[in-house]
């Protein structure tokens, strides 16, 4: 996907203060928020910027918000890819960062072949290639995969590897 519109492509609409939002049964899944957005209904296709993603959990709490410079949302499916500063926090204090991450709405999960930090209680891992929910708590690495974890007793431990 491409957030460039084709040569002379206008927009069927132009917004300020952008939000689209998902439900399951009624339970709320996510709201994105953006500063604006283009809608090209021939694509099917939401340009945004200033982005950001709050998703909720099953107790319908905001579990974890994403921000990104920009992002683009399948109309139809709202498959969204998030490009630039690309930011997942979690309330439980989890960060993940890279540059580019596409969030698959159906199966509710995100994932990227760009390289990502995810920083969690003062232990860092790093890799290329990222697949995991909203919430962070089940994810996996997979290349190149580095890991600094600090230990009970005030230690670090680092760790190279490959996962598959």
């Amino acid at each position: 996907m491409s957030s460039v519109p084709a040569a002379g492509e206008l927009p069927d609409q132009e917004v300020s203060d952008f939000e689209a939002s998902e439900t399951d049964q009624g339970a709320l899944q996510w709201k994105m928020y953006a500063r604006s957005a283009a809608t090209y209904r021939s694509r099917n296709t939401v340009i945004a910027t200033g982005l950001r993603i709050d998703f909720y959990g099953d107790d319908r709490k905001r579990s974890s918000t994403l921000t990104a410079r920009e992002g683009e949302m399948n109309d139809l499916t709202h498959d969204m890819t998030a490009r630039g500063d690309v930011v997942i926090q979690t309330t439980e204090g989890t960060r993940m960062t890279t540059n580019q991450l596409q969030f698959l709405n159906k199966q509710q999960r995100i994932q990227t072949e760009a390289f990502v930090r995810v920083d969690r209680r003062g232990d860092v891992l790093t890799g290329w290639g990222f697949e995991s929910d909203p919430d962070l708590k089940d994810f996996q690495f997979k290349r190149q995969v580095k890991a600094t974890v600090h230990t009970r007793s005030g230690g670090r431990l680092e760790q190279r590897g490959t996962t598959r």
